[in-house]
This record gives structure tokens, C-alpha cells and sequence, in this order.
């Protein structure tokens, strides 16, 4: 099976121009699928901008929206998988906002759709809900990929129960803030090699009212390597999902088979 050439786009993008941030994503699009790219991943929040306030609500949108369908459009035109940040409003439940990553096909059909689990701080919790699903999953060229937002990866708990579910790839989204970057330095390439799977994190860059973004950007293999890293500002960085190096990774790293879960009952 041929490896997932990956993309991560690092970038803020315009804060608060929806129509900017498309465009930004399509070239982008256009640049990864040049470089041989099936998949391109962008930031957290990547089509609103993240310090946006009240504008948040504004511009939040059903994850079948006017935004979702020109995601697509840019799947298709290029050819390759999109995993994007926007703010989510739940059609069912008036007023509910969710930090929310989705993820469209190169054919144009979603994928999968993640509500941010673990809210970071107090701006987040002012504006969303929290979502209650831990694993979600979709296919790609043979890989299991996995979807979670920033905060979310710092869990043990949640790499751990995508990797006990068979994700290949786990895909995230990031607005990680200074003085954090012990996250993509560190957290990111150890969270792949414990639980043996390819990691990869997409972070914004630059400042945003009270917010510095670090950049960072990481695909972490499961062999705790970072086979691709951003710098701190604007960027596109490519790396290689490869499931060779993944299978024989996990040959030699046993942690999911030597588990004991009987003795983790007090845990949670």
C-alpha cells in the first residue's frame, strides 16, 4: 500500500473572512496536490480565524453549509482529501456552537465530522459545547484516519482509545498558543510512538489579539520521529503516512499488545 503524502497547512488566515480563508485553502490545495499530497490538513478554526469573539456566532455554520460545500469543491477540483477547523451550529439546538473539524473526501463527500471534546480555556468555553463523541473514523487510500481538535491530543485517554479503535493517521487541528510549544516539540511525537500511529498536527501562526499561535506544525511517525515540522510562521510542510514503516513500527513496539487493562479500572 502506497504512503498518504500528507499536508499541513500552517496559517491564521484572514480573521473573520471566510471567503480569504477559502481562497488561501485552495491554493494550498492546488500546491499540496502539485507535490503529490492525497490529503491537506488545515488549523483549528482555519475558516473563521480563531479570536473572532461574538463573530464566532456569526459566522459559525451547519457542517453541511455554504463553507462545507466549497470545501468540496476544492477536494474535487485538486484531487486529494481536505481536513479542515470552522465553528459548527447545531441546526437541532438553537444558540449551540461546537469546535468542529470535518473532513471531505477527494471525490467531495464528507468523510467524517469531529466536535472538539476537551474545550481549552476561557474563550471557549464562553462560545461552545463541548461534543461527546471520542473516536471518529473515516478511510483514506487504505489507512484508517482518525480526527481530534488541539487540546484534545493531550490526553492520553483520547490517542489511546483512537489507537485501540485502528486509526493509521489521526488528524488535528491546532490553535496552540506560546508558551505550549512542549506539545508538537514533544507531546505529539511521544502521543504517536505510545500508541503507535502517525500524528498529524496543524497549528495556526502569528498573534491574534490576546493569542500567539507557535506554529510547530509536526507529522510525528510512530517511530516518536517528526518526519515533517513547520517553523513559526506561514507554512505548507509535507510528509509521508507510510504504512510500511507504521506496520513494522508496531512489530517491534508492543504497547497495545502488552496492555493489562484489568489494572486501569481505577483510572477512570
Amino acid at each position: 500500500m502506497p504512503a498518504l503524502r500528507t499536508a499541513l497547512l500552517q496559517s491564521s488566515g484572514e480573521l473573520g473572512d471566510v471567503a480569504a480563508n477559502l481562497k488561501i485553502l485552495d491554493e494550498a490545495a492546488a500546491r499540496a496536490a502539485a507535490a503529490g499530497a492525497g490529503l491537506l490538513l488545515a488549523p483549528e478554526l482555519f475558516l473563521t480565524g480563531y479570536a473572532i469573539g461574538a463573530d464566532l456566532a456569526r459566522l459559525a455554520e451547519p457542517a453541511d453549509g455554504p463553507s462545507a460545500r466549497a470545501v468540496a469543491a476544492i477536494a474535487v477540483r485538486h484531487g486529494l482529501a481536505v481536513g479542515y477547523g470552522y465553528p459548527e451550529r447545531d441546526t437541532e439546538r438553537h444558540g449551540v456552537l461546537y469546535n468542529s473539524a470535518q473532513l471531505i473526501g477527494a471525490d467531495g463527500v464528507p468523510l467524517a465530522r469531529y466536535r472538539k471534546t476537551h474545550l481549552f480555556g476561557d474563550f471557549e468555553l464562553e462560545w461552545f459545547t463541548p461534543g461527546d463523541r471520542a473516536v471518529v473514523q473515516a478511510e483514506i487510500d487504505g489507512l484508517t484516519v482518525g480526527m481530534m481538535i488541539c487540546y484534545d491530543v493531550e490526553f492520553p485517554e483520547n490517542v489511546r482509545a483512537h489507537a485501540l479503535a485502528g486509526t493509521d493517521l489521526l488528524l488535528v487541528p491546532t490553535a496552540l498558543m506560546h508558551p505550549a510549544e512542549i506539545v508538537p516539540l514533544s507531546v505529539v511525537p511521544v502521543r504517536a510512538f505510545e500508541n503507535q500511529l502517525f500524528i498529524a498536527y496543524a497549528n495556526r501562526a502569528g498573534t491574534e489579539g490576546a493569542f500567539e499561535f507557535v506554529g510547530l506544525s509536526t507529522l510525528a511517525g510512530p517511530d516518536g520521529t517528526a518526519r515533517a515540522r513547520a517553523g513559526r510562521g506561514e507554512d505548507l510542510v509535507l510528509g509521508d503516512a507510510d504504512p510500511d514503516l507504521l506496520a513494522a513500527s508496531r512489530a517491534e513496539n508492543p504497547y497495545l499488545r502488552d496492555r493489562r487493562p484489568g489494572l486501569y479500572g481505577p483510572l477512570v
